[in-house]
């Protein structure tokens, strides 16, 4: 009787097991364990949908060039940067209490010329930036783009900023320097600080073009993400047959 009760009550747990599958003894995963969003979700769905690797990573290589070059041509137009207010260039911090004093005293216009001309040389230095991404993403590998596919919503964007920083960096130095010169930057800058400089004990000695530099490449990057948050989310962005593909997906 014992045995007979015994092996009842394995018949039925093996029964119960047949019925779950293996979902009723592995351990469920968790909302944290996988990126599903973003580009995340692309790699994720590529076996539903049927895309290749080979398809997926030419998509996100079509993404990262259309987005950094389109990135390229909106901030590198005249006002890309100057009437943008989210990366428009101003004076630094340490030269904000130099500008108040400097209007203050009438010298306006000096500081408006000077903030300006730091914005055109900025827009011509970009101009150089497109074919330097394009090196970047020809040069990117396998293994980067599955970084990039299983990575955070910016990856692209910080993929790029890391393998072209360097790069764009070299390419705008003397682009801004002779912008800063072709619109007499250099000049407006020197006579503001200089003129400051003869009413303050506090001399201010700020290296124009490295600020302006650093400014162009942030500002070139911010437009990248945004351009890259763009094909992620809204299908009008998506302007080939293989973004619409991968990312319709």
């Amino acid at each position: 009787m014992k045995k007979l009760f015994l092996f009842s009550i394995i018949a039925l747990g093996f029964t119960t097991l047949q019925a779950q599958g293996l979902k009723g003894i592995l351990p469920k995963q968790t909302s944290g364990d996988s990126k599903t969003t973003g580009i995340g979700s692309v790699l994720k769905n590529a076996t539903k949908t049927g895309l290749s690797n080979d398809e997926i990573v030419a998509g996100l290589k079509e993404a990262l060039s259309v987005g950094s070059n389109k990135a390229a041509e909106k901030v590198s137009v005249t006002d890309g940067f100057f009437k943008d207010a989210a990366i428009k260039i101003l004076m630094p911090e340490e030269a904000k209490k130099v500008e108040q004093k400097l209007r203050a005293i009438g010298m306006g216009k000096q500081v408006d010329n000077a903030i300006l001309a730091m914005n055109r040389a900025a827009e011509d230095a970009a101009k150089s930036a497109s074919p330097i991404f394009v090196n970047a993403v020809k040069g990117m590998s396998f293994s980067d783009a599955l970084a990039i596919l299983k990575g955070n919503n910016d990856a692209a964007t910080v993929y790029l900023k890391d393998k072209t920083s360097n790069p764009l960096a070299d390419a705008f130095r003397p682009v801004i320097e002779q912008s800063l010169e072709k619109v007499n930057a250099t000049k407006y800058w020197n006579t503001v600080f200089t003129t400051y400089n003869k009413f303050s004990a506090e001399q201010v000695n700020t290296d124009l073009n490295a600020f302006v530099t650093e400014k162009a490449l942030a500002g070139i990057f911010h437009q990248l993400a945004q351009e890259e948050a763009s094909i992620r989310k809204n299908p009008a962005a998506r302007t080939t047959e293989i973004l619409k593909k991968v990312f319709g997906n």
